[in-house]
């Protein structure tokens, strides 16, 4: 005797199997704080844009001091130690935040509740604009690192970069915790390996006084074209200001961390700011004892100023391509903090009305996955636009962080005073230093770059902004036209007009006609004539012939009100514009009494199904609920080909749950 399959065990469609084997399997709400990250996971998951901006960072800030030739060089020590004073701000006003903010302590939520609406919509469109950047940056940094190594490649560049973001969607698709893990060993491995380079380049340039002999000599410098003036300062430091991008990224991300919050969040944060801090110091250092400059990304042979510093320490060899390898990760992989944290600030903001709603519902992983595809599809655009070149879209990069950076430590100064400024002194005063010092960045920044292709970032700020606001808007206008503050009003009220919408005696019909009688003594079959050309008077007659024999007929017999058969003329094939009128005729007739359309359909459930039928049916009810106004209302009958199962609309993991609990 053949055992029946158990609910749990039947054969899922080939289009869930696929789903499962790409994004992983359904995951409970209730398991929600399991999904949770520790310090270990969220330094990858959160921590990537800063550790890779170590490698743009200063390489933006070699291009710029590229017209002093050689002398660029002694310029950028001191570039490197303001941005890691900058840094140190920024790492002690941020702990600041996380602490009188541990459930979520970013610059949209600080500003909302301390500097009001607008702030926190400026806070939200800057960071929304500078995720997008930065993933098109890692990205195509990651590349250039690659391409640097394997010149040949140089021609694919903006398809390997698409490549890399479709992997990164796949990943963050599947779970943040899951991308932590995936991401871990390439992060570790980044770290480990440039702390080994930069100590030994350090204890090489001890040993010899300060000029150490490369074991690969990098590209010899081109003669200097101009002299170090102060303009030419402040943009090399405005372009080393992108190594800053990401420290934010604890803080708005706090939600994601496991109990306790706060402990993991400052453990995840200072191994953030002191890795990033070490390479900053580091890679400038080196780069000037070692004479490495930055090389132009779009010629023949470029070399990234990592790659050249790592050949310049240990050579070509195996170490070589596994730090060149952990690196090309890293940058790739940068974009992954962007992914982490751009849902979680859309969720915030979609609860807040200024979203579509979909960003702020949790996808079979419990990830925000409408965030994650529109930021996936936003930066493939960028992408494609700049041609996948670091360069081109540097310009545009910083200025949101720097933004958002001095919105929130503005937001935390009035955090402090509220809660009493003799009380928390020291911390309004760090913050207020933050706030400060972020601030004139800012100028510098948007004043450095503003030429260079900073305008661009500059108006698409006001222009989310003013997307934000309709958006709200048009919730606001559908919240006023849903409300109701009145009691239900239950009184004698008459039974809808039913219209069943029919093509002829079928099953499909019976079933309606059916239902129809059975909520109204008014139901009235339309027809419609020359739907395929091919209907004449003769077919109409016996199409009336056969309503009387098989449908009035028994429904006097029944005792019942005979449903009408109205025959409706389309000059152009379509039911939807003479159903309409009647609909129209009957509420103007029948102002107090409810028009209920009811359209059969076959009940598809198989792709090939969908490919064989018109979908009239459901033209006809979208056309409805459309234009037929408030006082129509349209159910839809269908009439199931196979017998229909609950269980089988039942994911595995629910099938699961509801045994057990039998």
């Amino acid at each position: 005797m053949i055992q029946p399959i158990p609910p749990a065990d039947r054969p899922q469609p080939l289009g869930e199997r696929v789903s499962r084997f790409l994004f992983g399997g359904f995951l409970a709400t209730h398991g929600a704080e399991e999904r949770k990250l520790g310090t270990f996971e969220a330094v990858p998951a959160m921590g990537l844009d800063g550790l890779g901006s170590s490698a743009y960072g200063p390489e933006a800030a070699l291009t710029v001091l590229l017209p002093l030739g050689a002398g660029g060089l002694a310029a950028v020590g001191p570039i490197m130690l303001l941005l890691v004073a900058l840094l140190a701000v920024l790492y002690v006003s941020y702990r600041q935040t996380v602490l009188a903010y541990p459930s979520n302590g970013g610059a949209y939520s600080v500003s909302k509740v301390n500097l009001g609406t607008g702030a926190s919509l400026l806070a939200a469109a800057a960071l929304m604009v500078d995720y997008v950047l930065n993933v098109a940056v890692g990205i195509s940094a990651g590349i250039g690192a690659l391409i640097s190594a394997v010149p040949a490649l140089a021609p694919y560049t903006l398809a390997l970069c698409l490549v890399v973001l479709a992997a990164l969607t796949l990943v963050n698709l599947r779970g943040t915790l899951d991308g932590g893990r995936l991401f871990a060993l390439p992060t570790y491995l980044f770290i480990l390996c440039f702390v080994v380079v930069i100590v030994l380049g350090a204890w090489a340039t001890l040993r010899s006084g300060g000029h150490p002999a490369p074991v690969v000599a990098p590209p010899a410098i081109p003669a200097a074209t101009e002299t170090l003036g102060l303009w030419l300062f402040l943009r090399a430091f405005a372009a080393g200001c992108t190594a800053m991008t990401g420290v934010e990224a604890v803080s708005n991300g706090v939600a994601a961390f496991r109990q306790p919050v706060v402990e993991r969040a400052h453990n995840t944060l200072t191994v953030i700011v002191v890795t990033l801090g070490f390479l900053l110091l580091g890679i400038g250092t080196l780069a000037r004892a070692y004479n490495i400059d930055a090389m132009d990304q779009s010629a023949a042979g470029y070399q990234s100023v990592l790659s050249q510093l790592v050949g310049a320490v240990v050579g070509r060899g195996w170490f070589y391509d596994v730090a060149i390898g952990s690196l090309l990760c890293i940058l790739c992989l940068s974009a992954n903090t962007s992914f982490v944290d751009f849902p979680r600030l859309c969720r915030l903001v979609a609860k807040d009305g200024f979203l579509p709603r979909p960003f702020a519902v949790a996808g079979r992983r419990l990830v925000f996955s409408v965030g994650v595809l529109y930021l996936a599809a936003t930066a493939a655009l960028l992408l494609i636009a700049f041609g996948g070149i670091t360069d081109r879209l540097i310009p545009l990069f910083a200025i949101g962080a720097f933004l958002t950076f001095t919105l929130s430590q503005a937001g935390m100064v009035v955090h402090w005073a509220r809660q009493g400024a003799r009380r928390h002194g020291l911390r309004l005063g760090v913050n207020a230093l933050g706030a400060a010092t972020t601030g004139v960045a800012l100028l510098v920044i948007l004043a450095a770059k503003f030429a260079e292709g900073a305008w661009i970032t500059v108006i698409a700020i006001p222009a989310v902004i003013l997307l934000l606001r309709g958006i709200h808007g048009y919730y606001a206008r559908l919240d006023e036209q849903l409300r109701d503050e009145e009691p239900l009003v239950l009184g004698r009220s008459e039974a809808p007009l039913v219209l069943v919408a029919t093509r002829g005696w079928d099953r499909l019909t019976d079933k309606a006609v059916r239902f129809a009688l059975q909520i109204s003594p008014d139901v009235i079959a339309v027809h419609l004539l020359d739907l395929d050309g091919e209907d004449d008077e003769g077919a109409a007659g016996r199409l009336r012939d056969a309503w009387e024999r098989d449908v009035a007929a028994p429904a006097r017999a029944a005792g019942l009100n005979p449903p009408r058969l109205m025959l409706l003329q389309a000059t152009f094939r379509r039911i939807h514009a003479p159903l309409l009128r009647l609909v129209e005729r009957l509420r103007r007739d029948h102002p107090d009494r409810t028009v209920a359309v009811l359209v059969p359909t076959v009940a598809k459930t198989h792709l090939w199904q969908h490919l064989l039928h018109t979908h009239n049916a459901a033209r006809l009810g979208q056309a409805l609920m459309r234009f037929g106004g408030d006082g129509v209302v349209v159910v839809n009958i269908p009439w199931h080909l196979e017998p229909a199962r609950v269980d089988d609309a039942l994911i595995p993991e629910e099938r699961r749950g509801e045994e057990a609990a039998a």
